[in-house]
């Protein structure tokens, strides 16, 4: 289980004395906390992997804006921190799905569902990202799909 690893892996950041590991996966308990709390669970409760890798997912993305915005403001000091803390958080994301799958499942959904026109990209899209359940960048997805249609 993730959160169980992640727990670990908090000692062995702790034995090692590496800083940057230690304060991100304990940001990530706190970020586990915070959305149990947000759902009206109690705090001591633990979340499954799918709703840990949803969070997972939400915080790298966080970090991936905010490189780009740190390096936007000349402030690579910063960005070389947050890059740190997002290849940290990429080690507990399953690997994403390439866009040749991606493509093969795109056409597998707009064959099932029979969308033919682009206004109906959008429950397209939808479909699935359902079906990859996380597995690849939304961005990505809507990039194949928006190329199909073009």
């Amino acid at each position: 289980m993730l959160y169980q690893k992640i727990k670990e892996e908090i000692k062995e950041a702790m034995k090692a004395r590496n800083s940057i590991r230690l304060n991100t996966l304990r940001g990530l308990l706190a970020a586990f906390t915070n959305e149990l709390v947000a759902k009206g669970r109690k705090p001591q409760e633990e979340l499954g992997d799918d709703e840990i890798i949803l969070v997972l997912k939400r915080l790298a993305k966080q970090r991936k804006e905010s490189i780009e915005q740190f390096r936007n403001g000349s402030r690579n000091d910063l960005a070389e921190v947050e890059e740190k803390e997002l290849e940290i958080i990429k080690t507990f994301l399953p690997s994403e799905i390439g866009a040749e799958q991606i493509e093969k499942i795109v056409l597998a959904k707009k064959e099932e569902l029979g969308i033919t026109e682009k206004g109906k990209v959008g429950i397209l899209i939808g479909a699935v990202m359902k079906e990859l359940k996380g597995g690849a960048d939304g961005k990505k997805v809507k990039e194949i799909v928006d190329g199909m249609f073009s």
